[in-house]
């Protein structure tokens, strides 16, 4: 069994409390399938197994709390931890080029990589917090960028409800 059908199976068993947690990690930088449990979690929400805003809510403040750590460890963990932390998700060359990249774009690149390019947000937030990017604004544009991300998937979900298996196989 895959993970992907693991974390299926103890969503609809576990609930919000499981989307909470693979959010948080998820977006904390552990690669865990957290699209295709949101929009799993909106095809429950469709057939009054969950309700949608909750889910919305609920993923969304996990997605935040990840991102969060992830700018903490940037920010006031030392290079070392962060080396390490590097390795868990590509490496210090895909860290190098975020912490150019969150230098350049700032809060757009923040914005973007939350729900446009999702697999850049774990090395966007911990170079964000190298770069010394203002907490407050990362804050901002994080939150902005993470409710839309999962609203958008949550939304799909809830749209393609009866063919989510299509829709999961689409979004990889």
């Amino acid at each position: 069994m895959s993970i992907s059908e693991q974390l299926l199976g103890d969503l609809a068993l576990y609930g919000m409390p499981l989307l909470f947690g693979v959010t948080t990690i998820s977006c904390a930088g552990v690669p865990l399938p957290t699209s295709l449990l949101l929009v799993a979690a909106g095809s429950f929400a469709d057939h009054g197994e969950m309700n949608g805003a909750a889910v919305i809510v609920v993923a969304s403040l996990g997605a935040v709390l990840g991102d969060q750590i992830g700018y903490a460890i940037g920010r006031w963990g030392d290079r070392a931890l962060a080396d390490r932390v590097s390795h868990w998700i590509g490496g210090e060359d895909r860290l190098t080029q975020a912490e150019a990249h969150a230098r350049k774009w700032g809060g757009w690149g923040i914005f973007l990589t939350r729900w446009l390019l999702t697999p850049l947000g774990p090395f966007i937030n911990l170079a964000s917090g190298f770069a010394g990017y203002p907490w407050h604004r990362f804050l901002i544009w994080d939150v902005l960028g993470e409710v839309l991300w999962v609203a958008l998937y949550v939304g799909l979900g809830e749209v393609f409800s009866h063919r989510v298996q299509a829709l999961s196989s689409l979004l990889g």
